[in-house]
């Protein structure tokens, strides 16, 4: 007897999954181009700082802004609530670990200052770069026209997950369409993971779409939810949407993959799945610079009913300029990211990132261990 099927499962991917394929044409790194751009503002590298309090204070916003990347400040996390976030910080990261969080949870309940939005952006500002600002979907509408006052260029409006059409109890709903057509800036927004979710949402106007939903060393949605969809197969549906969009209105809306990816060779398989841009939160939480000195915890770490993150210890690498481009000693790709993509891209015959989205991608299994056996054995 067959037996009926309830539904059909297809197969889905992620980084350690698949493999880009050399072109039959090389190219020298150096002639490469990474640059990125939302809206009217252009980045020289496709690298962007996740919105996490570890990671992207107004200084480290500066900083990786002088190197050509985008570091995205959450405007409902420590900087807006406390006029002393070091302090703050300082007391996160020395709490033993079964204590982290319900701390978490207890000092993400004091309220956000408005006036602290303002100075935070005018922070970034006056150090001559381009100021990315976050906000929950719940917040927007109050809160970002206080920072585009203040002088914020992009806003991002980021949830676990993203839709156009949300059904809720509430009589005012967020309404993207809105949103876009009030705040002069470029507004972004994510999370998502499927392509019909991806072409919706770039009809209501953003310029630019997260991609991603749990894969995060410091997220557990996947765990607490059971929610997600590998990396390279989500990118890849989400870039079908943006050529979709494209094909039909005219309109480029950059993807950007967000999450999962811990080094050069991820990030390169990234693009190659079809993403215009990477965010990074843990990597750049390993940076001298990053507020979190080593470590690192997520938006929804400190949900007060639900807590998907936890906080970890990930530990400094270096520089941030060595991370980004250099040199470097590392030979596990968690460095020079910069010099990996335009490598990468070079071995592809790709001079851009448009044409490193067509190189050939494989599904490879064995790509981590295949001829590793003294690497996996811990004799180098």
């Amino acid at each position: 007897m067959e037996v009926p099927h309830l539904k059909e499962l297809r197969r889905s991917y992620g980084f350690d999954e698949v493999a880009i394929v050399p072109g039959s044409v090389t190219v020298n790194p150096d002639q490469t181009l990474i640059d990125f751009s939302i809206g009217d503002y252009s980045f020289g590298t496709p690298f962007l700082a996740s919105s996490l309090d570890a990671v992207a204070s107004p200084k480290f916003a500066a900083c990786l802004g002088r190197m050509g990347g985008l570091a995205v400040l959450n405007l409902e996390g420590i900087y807006t609530r406390y006029d002393d976030p070091e302090a703050v910080i300082q007391h996160i990261i020395e709490a033993p670990q079964v204590e982290a969080t319900p701390l978490l949870q207890k000092i993400y309940s004091s309220p956000i200052k408005d006036n602290l939005i303002g100075e935070r952006v005018e922070e970034i500002k006056r150090e001559g770069v381009a100021c990315a600002v976050s906000l929950t979907p719940a917040n927007t509408k109050r809160l970002s026209p206080i920072a585009m006052e203040a002088g914020a260029d992009i806003l991002f409006v980021q949830s676990t997950v993203t839709t156009a059409r949300h059904i809720s109890k509430s009589e005012q709903g967020l309404d993207l369409y809105d949103i876009c057509k009030q705040v002069r800036a470029p507004v972004v927004v994510g999370n998502t993971v499927t392509y019909g979710a991806t072409l919706e949402l770039m009809e209501t106007g953003v310029q630019g779409v997260l991609v991603g939903v749990g894969p995060g060393a410091i997220c557990t949605t996947r765990e607490v939810e059971g929610i997600g969809v590998p990396q390279v197969t989500a990118t890849l549906d989400c870039a079908a949407a943006r050529e979709e969009f494209f094909h039909r209105t005219g309109r480029y809306v950059p993807i950007i993959t967000d999450g999962g990816m811990r080094t050069g060779g991820d990030i390169c398989k990234a693009i190659a799945s079809g993403a215009d841009a990477v965010m990074l939160g843990t990597t750049f939480a390993q940076a001298e610079e990053a507020p979190g000195m080593g470590y690192n915890w997520g938006m929804a770490s400190f949900h007060p009913a639900l807590p998907r993150g936890t906080r970890i210890n990930v530990g400094t690498k270096g520089p941030l300029e060595q991370i980004l481009y250099g040199p470097t000693s590392m030979t596990d790709g968690t460095q020079n990211l910069a010099g990996a993509l335009r490598a990468a891209m070079g071995m592809c015959g790709a001079f851009n990132i448009g044409e490193m989205q067509q190189a050939e991608m494989v599904v490879a299994p064995a790509i981590k261990t295949e001829g590793k056996y003294f690497q996996l054995a811990g004799r180098f």
